[in-house]
């Protein structure tokens, strides 16, 4: 099995800076595709940001310029650094592993975190 954890959310004012970590652990072989997602109240999920495991990324328009998106494949770890936070950013913060090779398992699969709450507000 493939657990996905978060963490480096939190409470930021207005033009702060935040850092998110999202660590894969199990038997992974190769993750194609992480990624962050975000789910503000009453709104549907969407994405934020996007690396591939050639360093290819791809943001939304609202966060280019602001946020950017890094992994250590060795490590199966994706961090997002956000900066210049607005309060329209606030949001769950969810990581994504997509594509992903399982030792012992055919196919490829999609994995989910559990969520890291972040709000930007004075």
């Amino acid at each position: 099995q493939v657990q996905l954890v978060e963490s480096g959310g939190g409470l930021v004012q207005p033009g702060g800076s935040l850092r998110l970590s999202c660590a894969a652990s199990g038997s992974i072989v190769s993750i194609h595709v992480m990624g962050w997602y975000r789910q503000a109240p009453g709104k549907q999920r969407e994405l934020v940001a996007a690396i591939t495991s050639g360093g290819s990324t791809n943001y939304a328009d609202s966060v280019k310029g602001r946020f950017t998106i890094s992994r250590d494949n060795a490590k199966s770890t994706v961090f997002l650094q956000m900066n210049s936070l607005k309060p329209e950013d606030t949001a769950v913060y969810y990581c994504n592993a997509d594509r992903t090779v399982v030792a012992g398992n055919s196919g490829r699969y999609d994995y989910w975190g559990q969520g890291t709450q972040v709000t930007v507000s004075s």
